[in-house]
């Protein structure tokens, strides 16, 4: 049943970025923003964290859990450091998944050429 809900609100977030790409003029990269910037928002708010419990993978892979990581250990590394932690915390956080996506786009970059339009 966990990889049941997994898919549906992981791909119910899929959905609501293709509506949105298909009903507004709003660009791409501005819809990966805002989906950034709602993880954070509502994990500021530890609802994100509710959803993630329910949903698991489904709500944590998307650019939404990204979002809720960077605000997730921005408190924790408030709570230890006081504000020197809201400049170290997301990077912290974050550290693993950004290294591998750098390192991943390195990678391609050696076995591909890029293409003009």
């Amino acid at each position: 049943m966990k990889f049941l809900w997994a898919f549906v609100i992981g791909g119910l977030i899929c959905v609501i970025g293709q509506i949105l790409i298909d009903k507004t003029k709003l660009t791409p990269a501005r819809i990966l923003v805002g989906y950034v910037v709602t993880g954070v928002v509502l994990g500021a708010f530890g609802v994100y964290d509710k959803i993630v419990d329910f949903a698991g993978s489904g709500a944590r892979v998307p650019l939404s859990g990204f979002g809720n990581l960077l605000a997730t250990g921005t408190k924790e590394a408030v709570m230890e450091k006081g504000l020197l932690g809201a400049f170290s915390g997301p990077l912290t956080a974050g550290a693993v998944g950004i290294m591998a996506a750098v390192l991943a786009g390195l990678i391609v970059s050696l076995f591909t050429r890029p293409k003009s339009k």
